[in-house]
């Protein structure tokens, strides 16, 4: 540990943006603990924290502009354009206060992303952003465990963390719960696969990522289900390593597989009303067992590996044989797959059919995550683009889906969200919000890119883990609500940018100039403008519940409290 202080100041002096980066995640840490950042009265007070930090960094930290990759500069830009957008879909949104909030939100994801985008990274200090904010949701899933066995003698406080058997707590929606903690085990999986981390270090996160799968599965997530195999592809078929990846998922796999059926009864026991006190005794020993086995193996072989650096001629060979194991394992799967699922056009009819019939399309019995793709999305995705039809341009406002749902849904929900975060950006800002979008993460795409080719290994490393727990969130976010919970926003925007700072940087660039006063005084104007528009919404709501928490007591001090939150937030009609 001594040994580890210079190289950390030495870390922090080479990248000193890691000090308002690293006050940036333990914010996500504590919204992850809470409603997953969701109510305007978490995240707007954060967004206020992060432009702070922001500031900061620009004030103490030198940005040298004329280093920063082109494409970083063109996923600024066009962000920036966006987020410009959603606030003058204020305009013609049908709800402007909405499209206000929606603003706002988009406002902290651009902050987010700038603040770790911005200045260069080395790969030491990339490694230690990336492995605290995996480590601490590693830490919280261990948490959330324990705290559900503890709930397990009390049918009422069981019934409170897993409702129907799905384990909501602490997001309070359970695919976001699935979500927060699988963009986590991307990142540990990957990371630990990393030879230049030390090997504690790396049997700590693959043991962490048996715990945060299995956290996850509580939640019986479908969308969680069907994101895992296409995350798996695009791990194999776009990150370097692969042989490597390989050779820790399997003792990662095998760790989740040991204890999934425990997992699963306990879920169905609740689902179903019975007893469950042995079920989730029984299901929190074999995940904490699960994983403590597999830190322990992965721990082992990263020391025998340090300790015994092979031969070329040796290490090419156990490379070609772990090779051939994953392709065995590969076509094993895949044969697997294809006599389980029978005629793949008659299992992609019946999925479809499914996806159509809504929630009574779902067989009966089983377990949830294996009953159909039966839901109203199919219903949501309709009005969405019949919406987008009608407005293909700028769109309707954001977060403006909930009135038209209201006015053309045929189900009986009322979502306030398209549940895609696509069909969110098609419908809400149009196609010239959507191009803003695609330039823009496609640009930080290419700027993570070049990362990967870094000459530092660990920045390599920490690229591809990066861009592996951002790549979950859009997968899963493809077909669920993700966007609206900071907690899973704004670390997926951190994640990517991130990567993007570890990108190759100009050398022999022209000395910048300074900043003129000129500059300087429009900076700060629209610094406040910022702080104001994430300020108001946040206080009106806060005077809305305090009305709401006195109004028996004192009726006049909460209609006071009202007309203070309607002048804050004229574009709102709930004070009103």
């Amino acid at each position: 540990m001594v040994a580890m202080t210079p190289k950390l100041t030495a870390s922090l002096r080479e990248a000193p943006a890691t000090v308002p980066a690293l006050v940036a995640l333990a914010l996500f840490i504590v919204w992850a603990t809470d409603q997953a950042g969701y109510p305007v009265t978490h995240w707007a007070p954060g967004g206020l924290i992060v432009l702070a930090l922001l500031g900061i960094a620009l004030a103490f930290v030198r940005l040298p502009v004329a280093e920063i990759p082109t494409p970083v500069k063109i996923a600024l830009g066009c962000l920036a354009g966006y987020t410009a957008l959603s606030f003058a879909s204020i305009l013609w949104a049908a709800v402007p206060g909405d499209a206000w909030e929606g603003a706002n939100r988009t406002l902290l994801y651009l902050l987010v992303f700038a603040l770790f985008a911005c200045w260069p990274q080395r790969g030491r200090g990339a490694a230690l952003l990336l492995g605290a904010w995996t480590v601490a949701m590693i830490g919280l899933a261990a948490f959330v465990a324990v705290h559900v066995d503890a709930a397990a003698g009390s049918h009422a406080r069981l019934a409170s963390l897993l409702p129907g058997g799905r384990l909501v707590y602490p997001s309070g929606y359970a695919n976001a719960n699935a979500a927060q903690w699988l963009m986590a085990f991307w990142p540990a999986l990957l990371l630990a696969r990393e030879t230049r981390l030390h090997w504690s270090v790396r049997g700590l996160l693959a043991g962490g990522a048996v715990l945060l799968a299995e956290v996850a599965l509580l939640s019986v997530s479908r969308g969680s289900l069907y994101a895992t195999p296409v995350m798996l592809v695009l791990v194999f078929a776009l990150l370097p390593g692969r042989v490597r990846t390989f050779a820790v998922l399997v003792p990662v796999a095998a760790g989740i597989g040991v204890a999934v059926p425990f997992v699963l009864r306990m879920g169905e026991r609740l689902e179903h009303g019975q007893n469950a006190t042995a079920a989730v005794h029984t299901a929190t020993t074999a995940t904490f067992l699960a994983a403590l086995a597999v830190g322990l193996v992965v721990a082992l072989g990263a020391a025998i590996e340090r300790r015994r650096s092979c031969s070329t001629p040796a290490a090419a060979r156990i490379h070609r044989g772990v090779a051939a194991l994953a392709i065995a394992t590969l076509v094993a799967i895949l044969i697997g797959g294809v006599v389980a699922a029978g005629n793949p056009l008659t299992r992609i009819e019946h999925g479809w059919d499914t996806f159509k019939g809504g929630y009574a399309a779902n067989s009966t019995g089983g377990n949830r995550l294996v009953s159909g793709l039966g839901s109203n999305r199919y219903d949501f995705y309709r009005v969405a683009l019949n919406e987008f039809a009608a407005h293909p341009l700028g769109g309707i406002g954001a977060d403006n889906f909930a009135q038209q749902y209201l006015a053309h849904g045929r189900s009986d929900e009322t979502p306030h969200y398209p549940h895609s975060v696509e069909l969110r950006t098609l419908v809400q800002t149009g196609l010239i919000g959507t191009l803003l979008a695609l330039i823009g993460l496609g640009a930080a795409l290419v700027a993570a890119a070049r990362g990967l080719r870094s000459p530092d290994p660990l920045a390599r490393a920490v690229v591809a883990a990066a861009l592996g727990g951002f790549a979950y969130w859009v997968v899963h976010g493809s077909f669920d609500w993700f966007w609206e919970f900071a907690g899973l926003g704004a670390p997926a925007f951190a994640l990517l940018g991130l990567a993007c700072a570890l990108a190759p940087r100009g050398r022999g660039a022209p000395k910048p100039r300074r900043v003129g006063r000129l500059g300087i005084v429009v900076g700060v104007l629209v610094a406040l403008a910022a702080a104001a528009s994430l300020a108001a919404p946040w206080l009106s709501q806060l005077q809305v519940q305090a009305a709401a928490r006195i109004w028996t007591k004192a009726p006049l001090r909460a209609y006071a409290r009202l007309n203070d939150a309607a002048r804050l937030n004229p574009l709102s009609d709930e004070a009103y």
